[in-house]
């Protein structure tokens, strides 16, 4: 898909529009995308989309068509010529920093910082806003979905239920930084290098005169992949069917019913069947919930896959980030702005988020803190990505994010993991130097 610039909201193009009539087109301006608040059930929340977000600053224009589009739109009948202009040169040359993906954030710290030409930095907000929004979204889900499955395996199977296509891909990318071993999504293992699972649905069994027939037909193509799906008719019935076709397999599926009662009875025929390493895997309008109670009430589950409540995040569908100006930069002389209404306020100046091993200290971005004597250092999160319009270093993958998720989340304090705890927040404060600031924000 072509990285098009009206992949954004009219205003942003109108603002840019008037950018330019106003001789302020070439101001350098400064927007941090960041979360007001954490959505509901969420003591974090796991930046994720990174990867795209440069990509489509990277590749971001207008071709002849589109501008031809917009010129005969009638809210830009009164647009100068040279936004026109400008559209068809149009490239990003600022510059990106941001959190690497799989790092935890909290409320009130920037997830990104965009610094380029007015026009070049407004334009791509809509599109970041969704991008970094819905992947940090399903990636925090999957979080959680994996914390409560504990050492057990979890799976993405949401592509189905997915507001498209394209969000399922997504969702898989995000799910799979967030700590799922693979996904269903077989696109996305081939975009992103994901591990795919899955074998037959009920379909399967059912288009065959016997489920036995069914079974060994399975068993034929795919030797020690095979996971049977055995609740098509009878479970425990499938289950010594299973046993009596013997290896090779992977394991079977419940996909419905009783899980905890079910998946016991299941290892017991298992088990007695002479087939003790044999898995089991459950599926079914699984969440973090249901997943903790299984856990919790020892069922013998080696294997979750989550479908729905992980590709939307139905507890949490949205993150309410916001994509704010902070600064402005005329002639070398810098300007900070801010909002003051209520319930909305914002901090002016490019930040810098400064990670100590027990809590957070947002300060301003030329800020340099000291750490006290004998204390671990603290870390600096808003790395640069793109400097003047050209990728720094290769963008990491999904493995590098995953990896890095992994080992930030096992650093939070284990209360900031919990399901149900929502009332000991992290400890984020603000430097004194940035909250000074406030007093030259116009």
């Amino acid at each position: 898909m072509r990285m098009t610039g009206l992949h954004t909201d009219l205003y942003e193009l109108t603002m840019a529009a008037g950018y330019v009539a106003a001789g302020k087109a070439s101001e350098l301006a400064t927007f941090e995308l960041f979360l007001r608040r954490l959505p509901a059930n969420r003591n974090f929340v796991l930046a994720a989309g990174l990867e795209q977000a440069a990509e489509y600053l990277l590749a971001l224009s207008f071709s002849p068509d589109e501008i031809d589009y917009l010129r005969a739109l009638p809210q830009l009948a009164a647009a100068p010529p040279a936004f026109f202009e400008l559209l068809r040169d149009f490239r990003f040359t600022g510059d990106l920093f941001a959190v690497p993906e799989g790092t935890p954030v909290f409320a009130g710290e920037p997830l990104l910082t965009v610094r380029a030409p007015i026009v070049e930095a407004q334009i791509p907000e809509t599109w970041l806003l969704a991008m970094i929004g819905f992947q940090s979204m399903i990636a925090s889900k999957a979080a959680r979905v994996v914390e409560a499955a504990s050492s057990r395996a979890v799976i993405e199977f949401g592509t189905r239920r997915a507001h498209s296509p394209e969000a399922g891909l997504l969702a898989a990318r995000a799910a799979y930084i967030g700590g799922c071993i693979g996904t269903s999504n077989t696109a996305a293992g081939f975009r992103y290098g994901i591990p795919v699972f899955g074998t037959a649905a009920h379909s399967w069994v059912q288009s065959f005169a016997s489920e036995t027939e069914a079974y060994r037909r399975l068993q034929e193509l795919l030797g020690t992949a095979t996971v049977y799906l055995i609740d098509t008719y009878d479970t425990l019935v499938g289950a010594r069917k299973v046993v009596e076709l013997g290896k090779p397999l992977w394991g079977v599926r419940l996909d419905s019913g009783n899980l905890a009662e079910m998946s016991a009875k299941v290892r017991r025929v298992l088990d007695q069947g002479g087939l003790p390493d044999a898995r089991i895997m459950v599926s079914g309008d699984l969440n973090e919930y249901r997943i903790l109670e299984l856990v919790a009430g020892g069922a013998p589950v080696d294997a979750f896959g989550v479908g729905t409540d992980l590709a939307t995040s139905s507890d949490a569908p949205s993150l309410g980030s916001v994509y704010k100006l902070v600064e402005m930069e005329v002639e070398g002389i810098k300007r900070y702005t801010a909002k003051f209404s209520e319930d909305k306020q914002t901090l002016p100046g490019a930040k810098q988020i400064f990670r100590y091993p027990d809590h957070d200290v947002v300060g301003c971005s030329w800020e340099c803190p000291s750490c006290p004597s004998g204390a671990s250092p603290c870390e600096a999160l808003l790395r640069p990505v793109i400097l003047g319009g050209k990728l720094v270093e290769p963008l990491a993958g999904v493995e590098q994010a995953r990896a890095r998720a992994a080992a930030s989340l096992r650093k939070l304090p284990p209360i900031c993991r919990s399901l149900y705890d929502l009332d000991h927040p992290y400890r984020v404060e603000y430097s004194p130097e940035l909250l000074a600031l406030r007093t030259s924000a116009k």
